[in-house]
């Protein structure tokens, strides 16, 4: 392992909460009852695609100038939420984790299809652990399509094959794989089955484990 990329929402911080809080109130103006398990296909999925998918649940179409509003308005909500986030909130053993990644010298970036990572990560003052960042303002297609990993790799200058990538999202294993990265999945193995390895927590994760992949 020469590098080690990390998703940011459910890996470093739970704010898949304030995104399904978010999405949970647009789809009520629209009359959908966005459940947990509709959540699910949304994690680690862009802004307009998870809208999208929101729509298609109920069948419903909509002018793309209508569908930029709306996208617009939920993030309206989810950055209010966010705006009031403290540094505590961090996901136990996240820092420890980045402490050590950096002291052994292993290149680390972040790489979330989030458009508001770069105001989380100085919310959590987790920035001086990154070598890359890359968010969702930077590539233009979602997980599970690999671009977001190949480009954090790029950023490092490092390959593909060399990096270790933590992801909480089915979508995010799938792009990490195709990108032929190995990959660790954070929360339940039969929804990440394809990672090469599922923990419950990033707390569960260290340097011995990471290299053994």
């Amino acid at each position: 392992m020469i590098a080690c990329i990390f998703d940011l929402d459910g890996v470093l911080v739970d704010t898949a909460q304030y995104h399904f809080l978010a999405w949970k109130k647009l789809a009520a103006e629209l009359g959908i009852d966005l459940t947990l398990q509709n959540n699910e296909r949304l994690k680690g999925v862009g802004r307009m695609d998870s809208l999208n998918i929101i729509l298609s649940i109920n069948g419903i179409s909509l002018p793309e100038e209508e569908k930029e509003r709306l996208a617009t308005k939920k993030n309206t909500w989810f950055t209010g939420y966010i705006d009031a986030m403290k540094k505590e909130e961090i996901l136990p053993g996240a820092v420890a984790l980045l402490d050590a990644l950096q002291q052994s010298g292993i290149k680390i970036a972040l790489a979330s299809s989030s458009k508001n990572a770069q105001t989380v990560i100085d919310k959590l003052d987790i920035r001086k652990y990154f070598d890359a960042i890359v968010d969702g303002n930077m590539i233009s297609r979602s997980k599970p399509d690999p671009e977001i990993f190949i480009t954090a790799a790029m950023q490092l200058n490092v390959s593909p094959v060399d990096c270790i990538v933590i992801e909480d999202a089915e979508a995010g294993v799938e792009a990490a794989k195709a990108a032929g990265m190995k990959c660790v999945g954070i929360g339940s193995a039969a929804t990440l089955s394809k990672a090469d390895c599922v923990v419950d927590g990033i707390g569960m994760l260290n340097i011995d484990i990471l290299n053994k992949l």
